[in-house]
């Protein structure tokens, strides 16, 4: 995390694009090693990051059984507002110009072009 943080500031990327960044790249990681992999110790999580002056991209592979994320609820509705499951998820399309999934669900490529 702190060579991607370091590269985004040495590419002079805003500070808020570089927080937006942070987040959306630990939610991902901390979803791939808690629900991907289920904290298993024998299981790896594999991140490849890409940066220039004007994108970012960050691609994160677990070794679990995937997921499909359509089936993640929606976190802004009523009877959902006190769960905590399905925010990573929410706040990763927020704050990231583009995230797709492979067709296993335990692969995310996340990508955010920089404001010109």
């Amino acid at each position: 995390m702190d060579e991607l943080l370091d590269k985004l500031g040495e590419h002079g990327w805003a500070s808020a694009d570089i927080f937006s960044i942070h987040l959306a790249a630990e939610e991902a990681i901390v979803n791939a090693i808690v629900h991907g992999n289920k904290l298993d110790k024998g299981k790896k999580v594999h991140v490849a990051c890409f940066v220039s002056s004007t994108v970012a991209r960050i691609e994160i592979t677990d070794e679990g059984d995937g997921f499909d994320p359509t089936d993640v609820p929606d976190c802004t509705q009523d009877d959902r507002l006190e769960v905590p499951n399905g925010r990573g998820v929410m706040l990763i399309h927020n704050f990231m110009t583009r995230v797709e999934y492979n067709e296993k669900g335990n692969h995310v490529l996340m990508e955010k072009v920089q404001d010109a």
